[in-house]
């Protein structure tokens, strides 16, 4: 478990999963995924679905809840890009719009970046998403991220073509900002 302020991000339990499947898979078609890469099919799946897989969602070590004042109201993540292990993309959501404008996903991100490069022997991390989530780019670029490539007019959202960006950060820029903080 990792803390900043009233943000926590920590391993998924047993009691968060309820929330998880409203949050997650209980609507066709949420709020958050407007913004969470709505150019992918999101399936929502009933209760009894999401039971099969509940599971395995406990204490992965590539998922985490973001919690805010002992509620349960997002995830982070991460994948490998490559087989070597050297690299990965991260991800963050936040389900509740409330949280959303009010620091709670720069917090999140900065946690699970410092989390990412202390346990992991990776040597960048990043993310993508897409030039209509202004919100997401000012995040990464607040933890320290910079602009590693934009790929132009591939995603469409609402019949509008968008960028795919893709942001990032080496382990020596971060390790140099955490000292520069300290």
């Amino acid at each position: 478990m990792l803390r900043d302020a009233e943000v926590v991000i920590r391993p998924i339990e047993k009691q968060d999963l309820k929330t998880l499947w409203e949050l997650i898979y209980r609507d066709e078609a949420p709020e958050w995924k407007q913004w969470d890469a709505p150019y992918f099919e999101h399936k929502a799946m009933s209760y009894e679905e999401f039971q099969q897989i509940e599971q395995s969602l406990i204490k992965k070590q590539d998922m985490w809840v973001i919690e805010v004042d002992g509620n349960v109201y997002g995830t982070v993540s991460y994948y490998f890009e490559d087989a070597g292990r050297e690299w990965l993309e991260m991800g963050i959501i936040l389900h509740q719009s409330d949280r959303w404008n009010k620091g709670v996903g720069t917090r999140a991100l900065r946690l699970w970046t410092e989390y990412l490069f202390e346990t992991l022997s990776v040597v960048r991390v990043g993310l993508t998403t897409w030039s209509g989530n202004e919100r997401m780019m000012r995040v990464a670029e607040k933890v320290g991220m910079q602009l590693e490539g934009r790929i132009r007019q591939v995603r469409v959202v609402n019949g509008k073509r968008y960028d795919s960006i893709r942001m990032g950060m080496l382990r020596e820029e971060w390790d140099e900002k955490s000292v520069k903080t300290k």
